[in-house]
């Protein structure tokens, strides 16, 4: 096996286990609404998941890790994308928020501050910015 190939490996490895975080958001009321599938489909392109690897992630979604990002950008990105399915589901009911709290856990955020980058990356997609401005806004949520 190549370099190249190692790579690409383990770059496929970590979009197919951010994407199954995803969907363990989008199943934690027990359902795929219309626009949760829509965001789904869509990330998945962006993501390169193959359609036989999308079905299969479907079916077995617990079985992949919560990997965090090294970067803090890939970080925030990653909620970016984990707020944004919670907010598809038009609700912010306890299990999803809780959910997500443990989601920020796995991704990296500090346990100390997880409910207040909830609440702040909630707020944010609610006011649907993109991912420049989602980024830019949650680094200086302090300031």
């Amino acid at each position: 096996m190549s370099f190249s190939e190692l790579f690409e490996s383990g770059f496929k490895k970590r979009n197919e286990d951010h994407f199954a975080a995803i969907v363990r958001v989008a199943m934690s009321d027990g359902i795929i609404n219309d626009s949760e599938k829509a965001f789904l489909d869509r990330l998945a392109t962006r993501l390169d998941i193959t359609e036989s690897d999308y079905k299969q992630i479907l079916k077995d979604y617990r079985s992949h890790p919560i990997n965090p990002p090294l970067s803090y950008d890939h970080r925030l990105e990653r909620l970016y994308d984990l707020a944004r399915m919670v907010w598809a589901d038009h609700i912010e009911g306890p299990n999803q928020v809780s959910l997500l709290e443990k989601l920020c856990i796995g991704l990296g955020f500090n346990p100390e501050n997880v409910k207040y980058i909830t609440d702040k990356a909630l707020t944010l997609v609610h006011y649907e910015l993109d991912l420049d401005e989602f980024t830019e806004r949650m680094k200086n949520m302090n300031q």
